[in-house]
């Protein structure tokens, strides 16, 4: 139990199992599910994401290894992307294979496995995490979920430019850049977040994660699991496996050593952040299938985690 991947990830599959087991005994009926989602996207993830980002100044991060692990994580996304057809139901699984849980999970295992200056490199991966890759998927989400649009209505095709505007502006106006953005300008401002505005913020944000993993568990008690589960299989091996194996030749390729290529191959191993089951449930794309593979791959990184901080140590040097 005091191993470290042992105590990051369990506390996550029992938040999973709280919701699997009131879901069954339907102290949450599944009407309620869409209200509960709404909250975590709307409400909850606002704070988080805002205050986040409200401490951030640009100055002070160094963006040469995290700049990698997007490039990667952008690369594997494109091509999961172009493997299932380039759909906005692609979009969403591809965003599962490339969005870790660095928050709930990566900050107690980097921090319990290699220390405070570990975390440094990782809070600064987490500042842009969100900005960087929920921002591209929901660029591609919304161009595809135009295409996908204008295919299906009656009458002239929409000019491309116009489908390109309209999903730029739908993916700006959006619930997630949008206090990525707020809260990076304010940091800039220096003025720092005064304690009556800053501890409401804190407490909704804390909310965020078990909220959202309680109705993960909620709607895997109501998902076709067994119709879904070589699918979570395929994207928890993706996510958990070939995510970091990626990560680490190519981090390797272009120079990373030490402790910044180890950080960042173990967040890359980690498993899918609850994030990627609130894209699937605002845009009603693979809903079933996402939230089979949040909590399968979360159970998967206790062994593929474990596997990956092993056998880092042989490359990162």
């Amino acid at each position: 139990m005091d191993h470290p991947v042992v105590s990051s990830l369990l506390p996550v599959v029992l938040l999973i199992v709280v919701g699997l087991v009131t879901g069954k005994l339907k102290l949450i009926r599944q009407e309620a599910v869409r209200d509960l989602s709404n909250l975590v996207f709307l409400v909850l993830t606002q704070a988080l994401l805002f205050r986040t980002m409200s401490s951030v100044h640009v100055q002070d991060l160094d963006f040469e290894p995290v700049s990698l692990y997007f490039a990667v994580a952008a690369a594997l996304f494109t091509v999961m992307l172009l493997v299932q057809g380039a759909s906005s139901r692609a979009a969403v699984i591809a965003l599962s294979g490339t969005f870790s849980n660095t928050v709930m999970i990566g900050i107690p295992l980097v921090g319990l496995a290699y220390g405070k200056d570990a975390l440094v490199l990782l809070f600064t991966l987490i500042s842009l995490h969100a900005l960087v890759l929920l921002t591209f998927a929901t660029v591609v989400l919304e161009l595809l979920s135009a295409r996908e649009q204008s295919a299906e209505a009656d009458g002239p095709p929409r000019h491309p430019l116009k489908s390109i505007g309209l999903a730029v502006r739908n993916a700006v106006v959006h619930p997630v850049p949008m206090p990525i953005i707020a809260g990076l300008l304010y940091a800039q401002t220096g003025w720092g977040l005064p304690d009556v505005v800053d501890r409401p913020l804190q407490l909704l944000g804390n909310a965020f994660g078990p909220v959202a993993l309680v109705l993960v568990g909620v709607t895997l008690s109501n998902a076709a699991i067994g119709r879904n589960l070589t699918g979570a299989l395929v994207i928890s091996a993706v996510k958990t496996l070939l995510h970091p194996a990626l990560m680490a030749l190519i981090g390797y390729a272009f120079g990373l050593r030490g402790m910044s290529l180890t950080v960042l191959v173990v967040a890359a191993s980690l498993p899918i952040g609850a994030n990627v089951f609130l894209f699937s449930q605002r845009y009603q794309k693979a809903e079933d299938l996402v939230t089979a593979s949040v909590a399968v791959s979360t159970l998967v990184a206790l062994v593929s985690v474990t596997v990956v901080m092993t056998l880092v140590p042989l490359i990162a040097g």
